[in-house]
């Protein structure tokens, strides 16, 4: 029997990401000015700690049980992937739609601190919630995210004002197969298609200029995230270590951003409802997640 889509719920279901009632708690969550300098000077920041040692096990076990295709809510995915590698000798589990399925991946959309950095982070602006995402590599066998730019994905809305809140669920090495990022890509790239199951450096075809560059390595400890500009170029190597690498992500947008008309995940019901132009605040699939409004309700 497929469960209840959560999506229909706005608010938070269980007590495992209690919301601040005053201003000088949602202060703990808050990034300092050198931090978001950063991040808008580089297209990242990373080190953020996001999660405690209970809500990384919580959203482990939903992430190995989704990674089923069997499990009867698989269905409202958006997304399913059991395998996007192009190497049948490796292993990418990578899915989107989490939150309308289990009730601790319903309810991390709505940490404080994720929302008050992602808040930050777009401007000091409302945040509504653009989609998540599961990332499963197994041990021994998990395959590459080649690199890519987020907002290739999430061409529907303008402007182009997204970010991606990628949180490591098992320790990220390198190894295992941490994210890497291209330190100010985003500066000046536009877009790139390249899927990210494929080829590890076809992105370098269109932006040469980067393929001497560096990257950065973007290690951290279970339960601690990074942020990234959509236009940022990341990706990240195989695991091939006897552990998982478990990732999850929370992609936000500023509240009033506006339909483009280019389809991606949307339902055909909501297609069929928009206009070039029309704000995207429905809220089955873009719930308006945090504002000072309702911060200290």
């Amino acid at each position: 029997m497929q469960p209840k889509d959560l999506s229909e719920i706005h608010e938070q279901i269980t007590t495992m990401f209690p919301w601040p009632k005053t201003e000088s708690e949602w202060d703990q969550y808050r990034l300092s000015k050198d931090q978001v300098d950063f991040f808008n000077e580089n297209g990242y920041l990373a080190g953020i700690k996001m999660l405690n040692d209970e809500q990384i096990d919580f959203l482990r076990k939903d992430v190995m049980e989704l990674a089923d295709p069997a499990h009867p809510g698989n269905a409202l995915f958006y997304e399913y992937n059991s395998n996007e590698s192009t190497d049948p000798q490796t292993i990418l589990f990578h899915a989107l739609g989490a939150w309308r399925i289990t009730p601790g991946l319903h309810d991390v959309l709505w940490n404080p601190a994720f929302v008050m950095a992602a808040s930050q982070l777009l401007g000091n602006k409302p945040v509504r919630f653009w989609h998540d995402q599961l990332f499963y590599k197994p041990a021994k066998r998990g395959g590459v995210v080649a690199w890519h730019q987020d907002y290739s994905y999430w061409t529907r809305t303008k402007p182009i004002a997204h970010i991606t809140c990628w949180t490591a669920l098992d320790d990220a090495t390198l190894e295992n197969g941490c994210l890497f990022f291209i330190l100010g890509s985003h500066k000046t790239t536009k877009l790139s298609l390249a899927g990210i199951g494929k080829n590890i450096g076809d992105i370098f075809k269109q932006y040469p200029e980067f393929k001497s560059t560096k990257p950065f390595a973007a290690t951290m400890k279970a339960g601690n995230c990074s942020f990234h500009n959509g236009l940022t170029i990341h990706g990240a190597h195989a695991n091939m270590t006897p552990g998982f690498r478990r990732a999850m992500t929370c992609a936000y947008m500023p509240d009033g951003n506006t339909f483009n008309g280019t389809r991606n995940i949307l339902s055909d019901e909501q297609m069929a409802r928009l206009k070039v132009g029309d704000l995207l605040n429905d809220g089955k699939q873009n719930p308006l997640i945090y504002s000072k409004v309702n911060a200290l309700v």
